[in-house]
């Protein structure tokens, strides 16, 4: 019985304090209300705002995880510069056969070994291709021997079409290295856990390479993976054709 009392005391107060309070706004001009809400509310309107802005941003992931995408990829330059006027151009031919969906490209995420903070840009592409948000990496040597290291990488010669194999192979485009390797605590690599293939596309010579990877200073290549647990195959090739072909 004396909690039930205690209870209905402070929601008697709490009526009080707010009779007050809408008692004194009513008495105060429209600056005088936007100062007296600002000085007692301050706290509780941010809070709600911030709250508003976090329930807004979840919306939109969920919406935009729910559009349909034809192709997610990810490009991690050695430039600074923005390849998205290439993709828009790749995008308009891949949607000519009129089936529905985007492609996604996120040129956001950088991937340097040289930067102290690299252990950090490793836990994105991890979680970004275990969210199946990856298909196809565009990227230099630091980040392709992380998918590598992650088995990541879908072997070229057997998921791509017969004439395209045939063609990088005969360009000599397509990279033979050893997936699956990881160092242990003490820093060593079991060889006998690698498995050798085929992983991806050299870029150099090619228009896009040209492009957005040439620079004084920089002569890095780029490299192309398809990315192992891919839904969109079909896709991936029509992207790596547009690459590499002249």
């Amino acid at each position: 019985m004396k909690k039930n009392k205690k209870k209905l005391g402070n929601t008697s107060s709490l009526r009080e304090e707010l009779r007050q309070d809408f008692d004194t706004l009513k008495r105060l001009d429209a600056r005088g209300k936007l100062q007296f809400l600002w000085d007692y509310y301050k706290w509780r309107v941010l809070v709600c705002f911030c709250v508003v802005v976090i329930v807004a941003t979840f919306a939109r992931m969920l919406w935009e995880g729910q559009k349909p995408c034809r192709l997610r990829v990810c490009v991690v330059l050695n430039t600074q510069d923005d390849c998205g006027a290439w993709f828009r151009e790749f995008t308009q031919d891949l949607k000519s056969d009129g089936k529905e969906g985007d492609v996604d490209v996120n040129q956001d995420q950088p991937f340097d070994y040289d930067n102290r903070y690299y252990y950090l840009y490793e836990v994105e592409v991890m979680t970004t291709i275990s969210s199946q948000r990856m298909d196809v990496a565009i990227c230099g040597a630091d980040m392709y021997r992380y998918l590598l290291a992650l088995n990541a990488c879908l072997p070229l010669d057997t998921a791509l079409s017969a004439d395209l194999v045939s063609e990088l192979s005969r360009r000599g485009m397509l990279c033979y290295d050893t997936a699956n390797l990881t160092e242990d605590e003490n820093g060593n690599v079991d060889l006998n856990d690698g498995i050798d293939g085929y992983f991806a596309i050299d870029l150099s010579g090619t228009e896009f390479e040209e492009a957005y990877n040439q620079t004084e200073e920089n002569d890095e290549p780029l490299y192309a993976v398809i990315i192992a647990n891919t839904e969109h195959l079909a896709d991936c090739e029509k992207l790596l054709r547009a690459l590499v072909m002249p």
